[in-house]
């Protein structure tokens, strides 16, 4: 075991990987672009069709990022054009060689990951991909942005799509969520209530929101978190900011319904403090009731 603090091992496993894999180098994996650029190349070749995408999946500043595609143009990498679908916005697209350099990208980063791992045994093979993959994890959920947003914002959307879907899957008879209605919206809407959403390489990964039900009373609703990102204490997480924004509104206590499927939600909201109750609501898929007394 390596002795240290949390962050003098994250820097030092920082300053290892970035010299291995030839992040220092000006030509990375010797295709003549910085490391920058290079993931541009391949954001784009992997999907990310527009300026907007790119800067949300990678967090770059705007000008920095218009400096690269700048430099990319000018090396006939890439075509960024206004987007027919948005006059508004600038799509991005690989030229024929962006295309050649995105597949040597890819082949010698798959190349180089190979030789990293060659040396290793099957066992320490298995354990340096269980550690990475905890790691990446991790990391990211570190990192997660929470916003507020309008409950009809089209981030805000797909993440109550997700929700829903999840629910069709999950419950025994299906889920109909019925049509969407303003008043639903209106409920999860500032001042009185809110909806939060969580992202990760411009990707909703998690969502809740929270409205009044009465005097001092309000409710989350709508929580999820991807499956792929339960176990990263991201579902806590959430729930603790719903719970100051509630408390940051005035409501004294929380309410809450789930179903008997999600029990993984169950034991979260058990862990958090929220108690059995009696139904409270007309829910028709509701099978267990919660409230929690907020504090300071």
């Amino acid at each position: 075991m390596v002795a240290g603090s949390d962050t003098e091992i994250l820097r030092r496993f920082n300053r290892s990987y970035t010299q291995r894999i030839g992040a220092l180098e000006e030509s990375f994996l010797g295709l003549g672009l910085p490391l920058g650029a290079a993931r541009l190349v391949f954001e784009i070749g992997v999907g990310a069709t527009t300026v907007h995408s790119l800067r949300a999946r990678l967090g770059l500043d705007s000008g920095y990022l218009s400096r690269l595609l700048r430099q990319l143009e000018a090396a006939e990498l890439v075509v960024v054009a206004p987007d027919p679908a948005d006059r508004r916005r600038r799509s991005v697209r690989l030229t024929t060689s962006g295309r050649a350099t995105w597949r040597k990208l890819d082949a010698r980063s798959e190349k180089l990951a190979h030789q990293l791992v060659e040396p290793l045994t099957e066992r320490q093979r298995a354990r340096l991909t269980n550690a990475l993959a905890t790691a990446d994890l991790l990391v990211r959920a570190a990192t997660v942005q929470l916003d507020l947003v309008d409950p009809t914002d089209a981030m805000a959307r797909v993440a109550v799509g997700h929700y829903f879907a999840e629910l069709d899957r999950r419950f025994t008879d299906g889920f109909d969520p019925g049509p969407a209605t303003a008043s639903d919206s209106q409920a999860l809407r500032e001042p009185e209530g809110c909806f939060v959403v969580a992202t990760s390489d411009g990707e909703p990964v998690a969502c809740g929101g929270v409205q009044t039900i009465g005097p001092g009373i309000g409710e989350i609703k709508r929580m999820w978190v991807h499956e792929d990102w339960r176990g990263a204490g991201l579902g806590s997480r959430m729930l603790r900011r719903l719970e100051q924004e509630s408390h940051d509104r005035g409501l004294l206590v929380v309410r809450l319904d789930t179903n008997s499927a999600l029990t993984e939600a169950i034991e979260m909201y058990e862990r958090a403090g929220y108690v059995p109750i009696e139904r409270y609501n007309d829910n028709p898929y509701a099978r267990h009731w919660f409230e929690k007394t907020l504090t300071r």
